[in-house]
């Protein structure tokens, strides 16, 4: 995971050298401007990293210690940047995968550990370097070792809960074009979800790269965009869905 992280760092931090203008709204992101975006993944970073280091008794998403405010200057941008993931990518290896710390998901089917704190930065990286990519007009497919991880990753991290689905119980599967599988169940017990193939017909599926299904899942694409089948009303009411209200 770390490896990873650096390198989706390497590719953003390309974006935000080269970009021609840093001021240029981010078109999936668009309360943020490019420099804005930058700025996100660099205070969030080392929000992280104090979290990871705080360890299980933390009982919110720690703050960063004081630090300047992201540098207007390009070049200082872009290091700031990696100073920032570097911090939180030192925190990482510090406690090591298995430490306790706070994290936002709850009830999930991801623990609170460093390590699933690790593989959820990874998909968060990812996703926002393709919002830069994109920003620019050079937008590429996430990387296969990340997507692959990355679905059943969101499944069991942002989807999994134990609040009530709102609706009659619904089995979607999602389908990668590379050959991996996985079941969502919802229904009153909440969603839960599970990699490989079911013998019996879910009520609606997806099908597409796995790098269209994490920007699917992160609303940067629509389910149009891949093959659909069975109930498409599912689709619409599970982005529409929101476990917390």
């Amino acid at each position: 995971m770390v490896r990873l992280i650096d390198e989706r760092t390497t590719a953003f931090r390309a974006v935000i050298a080269s970009a021609p203008d840093l001021g240029v709204q981010v078109p999936t992101c668009p309360d943020w401007t490019l420099f804005e975006l930058a700025e996100h993944i660099g205070a969030g970073r080392r929000a992280w990293a104090a979290t990871v280091l705080a360890g299980p008794g933390a009982t919110g998403r720690a703050s960063a210690p004081a630090e300047p405010a992201a540098p207007r200057e390009r070049e200082a941008l872009v290091d700031w940047v990696a100073a920032s993931v570097e911090e939180m990518l030192g925190a990482l290896r510090t406690v090591g995968p298995d430490q306790g710390c706070w994290t936002w998901w709850g009830d999930s089917q991801s623990p609170s550990t460093a390590g699933a704190v690790a593989r959820h930065q990874l998909q968060e990286m990812a996703v926002h370097t393709y919002d830069a990519q994109l920003t620019v007009g050079a937008p590429q497919p996430l990387p296969d070792e990340v997507t692959l991880d990355g679905v059943d990753e969101f499944l069991s991290t942002c989807v999994a809960t134990t609040s009530a689905w709102p609706h009659e119980p619904v089995t979607i599967d999602f389908h990668t074009t590379e050959g991996r599988s996985w079941r969502l169940w919802l229904s009153a017990d909440g969603a839960r979800s599970a990699a490989g193939e079911h013998a019996d017909a879910p009520d609606a599926s997806v099908r597409g790269t796995a790098s269209d299904l994490v920007l699917f899942f992160y609303d940067r694409l629509r389910p149009e965009s891949m093959r659909l089948e069975g109930d498409r009303r599912q689709f619409d009411r599970l982005i529409a869905w929101d476990p917390s209200a």
